[in-house]
């Protein structure tokens, strides 16, 4: 015994397949893809991020060199990505109930990182920092990086509010706020941002770029420009990093990348983090 369609209800069908047939194909998510677009938004609440497929990167302890961890924090962060064609951000999200923005001993602060190989090759380098002769690029932001580019003042009554303090030299009334003088008796007092120390003081961004050949050689620049922003969503971070374009990355081609998160309440710092291994990462119009 057969059911009959109502006239209707086959008119509807008919009238839907066309739709359905131009409707693209769902795009993967078993690989970080990068959708070609205009102008890359900075931030991460853009809108524009929805348009990408989300992709769950799961993370492991680094437990290969030495300082390992060895109790996993972080578990997951989600990845998204797009490309104008001349640069290329991702956007990263993770789960962190704590805030660890703000500097000082025996404090350690969230974080994240995206790693490239400097060079396309079939077969990538050692995903732990590249290797001899094989270099990956790392693109690092920081909470107290962020705070500090959000406006935070690098000032000790900024960082450490309950602070007592008597005198400073360079504020004593006999120097001009802003005059040569008052800035030369500042910096003797900032001897880290004196000696060109990259990692305290103001900050332009909140990123930066380091170069690795292998566990233990990680250094800065690497001549890579980044920038990146980082924003707190109601379970934790979301921060997009963008850089140039790998050289050779382009519609049909395809590299590696691997993610690494640092959560400051867990004292995860330098190699103690959570990160991924090499993750594919291709280019979609």
């Amino acid at each position: 015994m057969h059911a009959r369609t109502h006239p209707f209800v086959l008119a509807l069908a008919l009238a839907a397949s066309p739709l359905a047939a131009c409707r693209p194909a769902p795009l993967p998510v078993n690989e970080v893809v990068a959708l070609v677009g205009g102008s890359l938004p900075i931030d991460p609440a853009d809108a524009a991020w929805q348009q990408a497929p989300e992709y769950l990167a799961k993370l492991v302890p680094q437990d290969q060199v030495e300082p390992r961890l060895l109790t996993s924090s972080t578990p997951e962060v989600r990845v998204r990505a797009l490309t104008s064609g001349g640069e290329i951000a991702l956007r990263l999200e993770w789960v962190d109930a704590a805030i660890d923005d703000t500097p000082g001993p025996g404090v350690f602060l969230d974080g994240c990182a995206i790693q490239i190989p400097r060079t396309l090759e079939a077969s990538p380098p050692d995903p732990q920092m590249g290797q001899a002769g094989r270099p990956v690029d790392i693109a690092f932001w920081r909470a107290d990086w962020q705070a500090s580019v959000d406006g935070r003042p690098d000032a000790l009554t900024s960082l450490y509010p309950n602070a007592a303090i008597g005198h400073y030299p360079f504020e004593a009334k006999p120097l001009e706020p802003g005059s040569a003088a008052q800035q030369e008796a500042a910096t003797r007092y900032a001897p880290a941002q004196a000696l060109g120390n990259r990692r305290v003081g103001p900050r332009a961004q909140p990123v930066e770029d380091m170069v690795a050949e292998g566990p233990g050689t990680i250094a800065t620049g690497g001549g890579v420009k980044s920038r990146g922003k980082g924003v707190r969503t109601a379970t934790g971070w979301a921060v997009v990093i963008a850089r140039p374009m790998p050289a050779g990355l382009a519609p049909n081609a395809r590299t590696a990348i691997a993610f690494a998160v640092w959560d400051g309440a867990a004292r995860e710092v330098g190699a103690r983090k959570m990160r991924t291994i090499w993750v594919p990462l291709s280019v979609r119009r």
